[in-house]
């Protein structure tokens, strides 16, 4: 018998935008298609280890759907040293202990690898042991709105600014094939899709069988109550998130050959780094799903349930590309 070929998944980064993944994931569980090990950036990080913990998305769908972000949404700490970070991540760190637990990555049923960066010299730095928490925190610090986290000496920062979409390294991990789920360069289209639930089969936003299971409803009495104690925090995010948004896209669509103010300026310019990035990492993916989450803010967590719907469809649309390239002795499900 030959040895099996593993398959990787890699997620990339991009806040609420990233719940999409889970809908991937969900999708991929269904035709039965194996993920052996994960890689992720930011957003990715954090749905990837959670997903490399419990090995089941139906789970974490339900969280994700079932916490009041809307009216709790502001689940961040303010740093008022601000030329350090906006936020100092304390009780977002306590928020990721809730949600995943104080493990290890010798804790994790697969392969996991998060993808920081050195706040000083920009080193890509890979996270593959020691705290699971720890890495997150680390992966998910946006520049200038987290304060970097402090690992091992260093200070790291959000990994998207060095690798949005770490193919690479879930082939460094043993990858012989990879599929890859992007959202942190999202593209508008013209027409917006809404694809209803298949006949026989429930919307994603109906309670999933683990919807009464203890785990489940102590998570989500946890992050609410969490939330709840720090609502009204920072509603500014909100704000800067649409406004920086606006920015990508029209930057996206032309290039205004007048003189930018400062703020046109940084946004046109991250998005550039991460648009040739991203291209550069899906030349050695076999597969990128590229779901279409265009009209979602980076902080709108409480369009959970849209996210992961448009992840799931990006996914199935793409089902026989995906057999074809990464896994074709896997029939089809029925």
């Amino acid at each position: 018998m030959g040895t099996k070929r593993k398959i990787g998944l890699t997620l990339s980064g991009g806040g609420a935008l990233g719940l999409a993944h889970i809908g991937v994931l969900k999708a991929l569980e269904e035709e039965g298609i194996p993920i052996d090990m994960i890689s992720g950036t930011s957003m990715g990080a954090l749905i990837g280890a959670w997903y490399a913990k419990e090995g089941n998305s139906a789970i974490l769908e339900e969280i994700a759907c079932g916490i009041d972000w809307k009216e709790e949404t502001h689940l961040f700490d303010v740093n008022l040293v601000l030329w350090k970070g906006f936020i100092q991540g304390k009780k977002v760190k306590s928020l990721l202990t809730h949600l995943i637990g104080d493990i290890e990555f010798s804790d994790l049923g697969m392969p996991f690898a998060a993808v920081a960066t050195d706040a000083r010299s920009m080193e890509e730095i890979v996270i593959s042991e020691g705290s699971v928490i720890e890495a997150i925190r680390a992966s998910i610090s946006m520049p200038a709105i987290f304060t970097p986290a402090r690992w091992h000496g260093r200070f790291l920062i959000d990994g998207g600014v060095v690798n949005p979409m770490p193919v690479d390294v879930i082939r460094k991990m043993g990858a012989a094939k990879v599929i890859a789920s992007n959202v942190a360069i999202v593209v508008k289209k013209d027409v917006p899709r809404v694809t209803p639930p298949p006949p026989g089969k429930k919307a994603l936003t109906s309670p999933g069988p683990h919807a009464d299971h203890p785990y489940l409803l102590a998570i989500k009495q946890k992050i609410n109550s969490f939330l709840e104690e720090n609502k009204d925090r920072v509603e500014v995010l909100d704000d800067l998130s649409k406004i920086a948004r606006n920015k990508v896209h029209a930057a996206i669509e032309k290039v205004d050959p007048q003189m930018p103010n400062m703020f046109e300026v940084l946004t046109q310019s991250l998005h550039a780094m991460q648009y040739e990035k991203i291209k550069r990492s899906a030349q050695l993916a076999d597969i990128v799903i590229n779901p279409d989450v265009s009209n979602i803010g980076t902080f709108d967590f409480y369009r959970a349930d849209e996210a992961i719907a448009r992840g799931y469809e990006a996914t199935k649309e793409i089902l026989p590309e995906i057999r074809e390239k990464v896994c074709p002795s896997i029939p089809p499900s029925t």
